[in-house]
Parts: C-alpha cells; structure tokens; sequence
C-alpha cells in the first residue's frame, strides 16, 4: 500500500467511505420509532451505492454498526439486527443486477447464526471478478481494535518464523486487516458532528474529510454528488510540495 501517489488528475476519486450518522436524531424529530430511523437510512444507501456506479467509484465503504454500538438498547439493536436480515433480502437481487460486490467486514461473528448465514449467502451470490463497484459493510467494527488484532498476528507470524520483523510494512499490515480496501479518499460523516468514532483510522491516513450537518436519512445523491465535485477542486500533496 505505502503512501499514496499525488495524482494532480482531480477526477481520481476511487475509494470513498461513510460514516451515516443521524438515524435516530432523523426519527426523534419525526416523531417515529428509532428503528423507523434506520429503515429510513437504509434507502438512503441504495441511493448512494446507484450514484456510486454511475460515478465508476470503485469501492464505498459503510459504517454500519460499530464496536461501540452494542452499548445502545437492546430493542434498538434488535431492530438494527432484523433491518439487516431484511436489507440483505430486499437488495441483493438489485446488487446482482448492478454488478455490486458484496463485503461485509468487523466482528461478524456476534450477530449470531441468522445474520452470519445471511452475509454469507450474500457475499456468495454477489461474488464477481470484475464488479462495477465493491460495497463494504462494517459490522461490529472499530478501527483501534482493528489495529490491535492486525499487530496480533503480525507477532504471531514473526513469532512462527512466518515473516522477517524487518520485512514488516504497510502493505503487509494492510493485507491482515479486516478492511478491504487500502487507502480512502474521501470520507463523508453526515449529522454534524466532527470526529472519526474508530472508523478505518489506518486507512483514511491521508483521505480528504467531509463532515455534513444533515442527518443520514436526509443525505440525498445531490448531496453526495456535491463532496465528489468538492474532492475534485482539492490538491492533495500527501505531504510533498507541489
């Protein structure tokens, strides 16, 4: 992976990751149940994956539910858990048809059978050597312990004689991550509030941020069209002077 190359071709925008924040503030001031919210949210993200393919991205990654988010209550998690399986269900024939790959990545393993048997049948069936656009899912997911578990098995391979501790670099991090892609370009967080909340914090090393005071449920493809024209007029240096 390395350092990304400066590419004064403003039109390079490839790997674009999201941070949908405001689903539960979005069905509060409407008055609706919070899973209302997440339901409202989901549709939001088929509108973003169609402007993605129609924009050549080649991979946009979704925050989804974190690491933390386990802490929220019970019937909220419940609800996000059934908005999954039915997710999964509504839109996969409509992935398939637009050539979208299907990756979901995190602690998948605690959201039980039901969902893991769906994510697999998923991936499975959205399977493809050349997609028109990659779609990653974050489940259970958080960028420190993402870190952590990769320096885990880095130690166990120097440890087995597996790996040098010298050959050790980014690209060889980067390839026992649980992230599926390398380097983010852009990073979009809507509903106003400006931190990073543990996502992809060693893959958005030199992404251009966005942070957006509209709530997710909101957040529209004109919206989205707006951050990749804004991303365009951007000289991203990496650090070198240009």
């Amino acid at each position: 992976m390395g350092l990304p190359k400066s590419d004064k071709n403003q039109n390079s925008i490839k790997n674009v990751a999201i941070i949908m924040d405001g689903n539960g503030r979005w069905a509060k001031s409407n008055k609706l149940k919070i899973t209302q919210g997440h339901e409202k949210g989901v549709g939001v993200v088929k509108d973003i994956v169609e402007e993605c393919v129609t924009q050549n991205i080649n991979t946009l990654t979704i925050y989804a539910f974190s690491s933390e988010n386990w802490s929220r209550p019970k019937n909220e998690i419940d609800g996000i858990k059934a908005l999954i399986v039915k997710a999964i269900s509504d839109q996969v024939p409509e992935l398939i048809d637009q050539r979208v790959k299907l990756n979901f990545f995190g602690n998948i393993e605690d959201f039980g059978s039901k969902i893991i048997d769906k994510i697999n049948k998923a991936q499975n069936d959205t399977s493809l050597s050349n997609p028109s656009l990659e779609l990653n899912v974050a489940l259970g997911y958080g960028g420190r312990n993402d870190i952590v578990n990769t320096t885990k098995l880095l130690a166990k391979k120097v440890h087995n004689k597996e790996i040098n501790i010298k050959d050790i670099n980014e690209d060889i991090f980067s390839q026992l991550s649980l992230v599926p892609v390398d380097n983010i370009d852009l990073v979009i967080r809507t509903g106003g509030d400006k931190r990073l909340s543990n996502f992809l914090l060693f893959q958005i090393a030199y992404a251009e941020i966005m942070f957006i005071e509209k709530l997710w449920p909101d957040f529209t493809k004109e919206d989205f069209i707006s951050c990749l024209e804004s991303f365009k007029n951007v000289e991203r240096r990496f650090g070198k002077r240009i």
